[in-house]
């Protein structure tokens, strides 16, 4: 089955970076959009930043100018660089990959966790 695995989360002071990584398997990566989410506590899950299988970028407006999406289809990795993050960027971050065809497909990573805090 499909399988998406981030990495990359963890703690960090206000205005530092991470890059969070997802490799993705058992799919045809270089087809699908790939995005990512985050969750936090209490809120409802948002659109992070999205790329779709031809390169086109989307951002939530939070995070714009601050947050770089990328992709590497000979890695089947989706990237996500964030800088000058903020107390406000903690959250759960969640790795998509999403097909729209006949029916659209969606898959889901397992999450990895930004804590941004000093």
């Amino acid at each position: 089955q499909v399988q998406l695995v981030e990495s990359g989360g963890g703690f960090m002071q206000p205005g530092g970076s991470l890059r969070l990584s997802c490799a993705a398997s058992r799919l045809s990566f270089s087809i699908y959009a790939m995005g990512w989410y985050r969750q936090a506590p209490g809120k409802e899950r948002e659109l992070v930043a999205t790329i779709s299988s031809g390169g086109s970028t989307n951002y939530g407006d939070s995070v714009k100018g601050r947050f770089t999406i990328s992709r590497d289809n000979g890695k089947n990795t989706v990237y996500l660089q964030m800088n000058s993050l903020k107390p406000e960027d903690t959250a759960v971050y969640y790795c998509n990959a999403r097909f729209v065809g006949v029916r659209q497909l969606d898959y889901w990573g397992q999450g990895t966790q930004v804590t941004v805090s000093s």
